[in-house]
């Protein structure tokens, strides 16, 4: 298929992790997609995360760009819930140790606040949800859970965010330990990912066909 005749989609967000994450798992899946981010249209404005779940934050930004650029656009919202503090970050995974906080600063405020949480309670998840918007369509909504325990203190320099205290189940490093290709196969956003390929599929072969 020519590039020229690929179907573009926006990605309705600012990070660059998460839009090389995004790109290498599209490509994985052999969708044949024009992608492009907030990073190329930086006059765009981005819905802020007002939503009290991933659902509607993911939602919201998808919509707000596909109502700006008239083209399919995708968002994720995705965090940490910890059980032993309630399933908190949660939505505030971003803004837990203050709106300007570094991820250094945020997981550190995670393993102090865990200080006393002994081993076998130390359970969690990174959940994602990604939202599909068409313009003038319903918007869809997919998620991806990668269950796992919190660590005593970070190790790893790969990913980001609480990359470097988060050890997926079943194994016994820290995400941030995982080369991408690595990550990408147990990610919660990998596992979002793998259920709104589909979607798009779909969506691509409506609008080739209408």
């Amino acid at each position: 298929m020519a590039a020229h005749s690929r179907p573009k989609i926006v990605l309705a967000t600012e990070n660059p992790h998460k839009v090389e994450e995004i790109i290498a798992l599209l490509e994985a899946s052999r969708l044949e997609v024009q992608v492009s981010s907030l990073l190329d249209f930086p006059h765009l404005k981005l819905a802020e995360e007002t939503g009290a779940t991933f659902e509607e934050n993911a939602s919201m930004k998808a919509e707000a760009i596909a109502a700006q650029t008239g083209l399919i656009a995708m968002a994720d919202d995705s965090g940490l819930e910890v059980a032993a503090l309630g399933g908190e970050p949660g939505v505030r995974s971003k803004r837990f140790a203050g709106d300007y906080a570094d991820d250094k600063e945020r997981y550190q405020k995670l393993l102090a606040l865990m200080s006393d949480i002994p081993e076998g309670k130390r359970q969690a998840r990174f959940r994602c949800c990604i939202a599909i918007a068409v313009p003038g369509k319903e918007t869809v909504v997919v998620a991806g859970i990668c269950q796992g325990k919190i660590a005593f203190a970070p190790s790893g320099s790969y990913g980001f965010g609480y990359d470097p205290v988060f050890i997926p189940e079943g194994m016994d490093c820290t995400m941030a330990e995982l080369p991408m290709e690595e990550k990408n196969k147990i990610s919660h956003r990998s596992r979002a990912l793998q259920a709104a390929v589909p979607v798009l599929r779909r969506i691509f072969l409506a609008s080739a066909s209408g």
